[in-house]
């Protein structure tokens, strides 16, 4: 696996195979982002500006909901909330280029497209499987903008194969990026490879057996991991996974999420020595997670310091009930309601 840090690039060990301790102490986006004059009237496209805005329903329904339970209840309900992580955004500079590798080197299906001329983006819904039980990606094509800036904070996604060698020889011939060849991952037997897609973002191969999620993992870095494990466990209610500190090559991990990670989507956080700060850039978006309670999850959220840049409630148009908050780091999650989700799909 390789471990980058700002300035730099060092390879380290995957962290697929390896046993670990546990540790002592889980929509698209167009550059509405960058322009919150832009609005979406769908849960998949949220602007700043948004973020910022609600209606006095909504307001109203979060005054209500605050009072509600008690703190200690609120976090409590976190651990037994239906949660899932639903797809991971970021945006690309040739849509029509990156469907085309993702279907046919990672063997992905496009799962629906959908073009917003009015807003001068297009969405694109890739993954192993239905959005109903499947983690998938969610690519978005701003109209004229051919590339982005990845940053330093972003890592990598994590793809599950049954044979690395034969996954990288035909990115080989599809003149893919190879940047680290199949074999087995240092201290481990677990073979894995690197490789880049057309717009630069790393994907780790990791051969395994039959895999009900394929797309199994999110790499970024945090500038501490006990402050960020501290936050996805109390307010995203996932649970720690495993850790590993190496300090040969100066990095420690750890693994959340909401079950075993050979049958769910994962959230890798990596710390590196020293390293408090990162680059986000402007392509990494974020990452959307269902919840059967938006009002309950944004309470949480604020009990554990975390900053809710969209209070809970229903989007202009659809009504489906969504919040968003920024971890620690800054990184972007929206919770979406769960049944509104599936009647989006329908």
């Amino acid at each position: 696996m390789v471990r980058i840090i700002p300035m730099a690039s060092s390879i380290r060990p995957s962290l697929s195979s390896l046993r670990f301790s546990a540790a002592s102490s889980r929509f698209g986006v167009s550059l509405s982002s960058f322009y919150p004059s832009r609005r979406r009237l769908s849960f998949l496209h949220l602007g700043s500006g948004e973020e910022k805005s609600r209606s006095p329903a909504a307001a109203g329904n979060v005054v209500q909901a605050s009072t509600a339970a008690a703190p200690e209840n609120v976090l409590e309900w976190v651990k037994k909330d239906k949660r899932r992580l639903l797809h991971v955004v970021y945006r690309v500079g040739d849509l029509d280029r990156t469907i085309k590798f993702y279907t046919e080197c990672l063997g992905m299906k496009l799962l629906r497209k959908r073009d917003i001329p009015e807003e001068r983006y297009t969405n694109a819904f890739l993954g192993y499987g239905p959005e109903d039980s499947h983690f998938v990606i969610e690519l978005t094509y701003n109209y004229g903008v051919d590339k982005y800036d990845i940053g330093t904070g972003f890592g990598h996604f994590g793809v599950a194969v049954e044979d690395v060698a034969k996954t990288v020889e035909l990115i080989k011939a599809k003149g893919g990026k190879v940047t680290r060849e199949p074999g087995p991952v240092k201290g481990g037997s677990t073979v894995i490879a690197f490789i880049e897609d057309p717009d630069g973002y790393k994907f780790e191969l990791l051969e395994r057996g039959p895999t009900p999620e394929p797309l199994c993992q999110v790499m970024f870095r945090v500038g501490d991991l006990e402050r960020s494990i501290n936050f996805y466990e109390k307010a995203f209610g996932m649970e720690l996974l495993r850790t590993r500190d190496n300090p040969d090559y100066k990095y420690t991990v750890a693994m959340l999420g909401y079950g075993p990670e050979d049958k769910n989507a994962v959230l890798e956080l990596t710390y590196n020595y020293g390293v408090t700060e990162y680059e986000k850039g402007n392509a990494y978006a974020q990452i959307a997670i269902g919840t059967d309670d938006v009002y309950k999850t944004a309470e949480a959220v604020k009990l554990v310091d975390g900053k809710v840049t969209r209070e809970p409630g229903p989007l202009p148009g659809i009504n489906t009930k969504i919040t968003a908050c920024l971890d620690p780091d800054g990184w972007k999650t929206v919770f979406v309601d769960n049944v509104d989700f599936l009647k989006e799909l329908e």
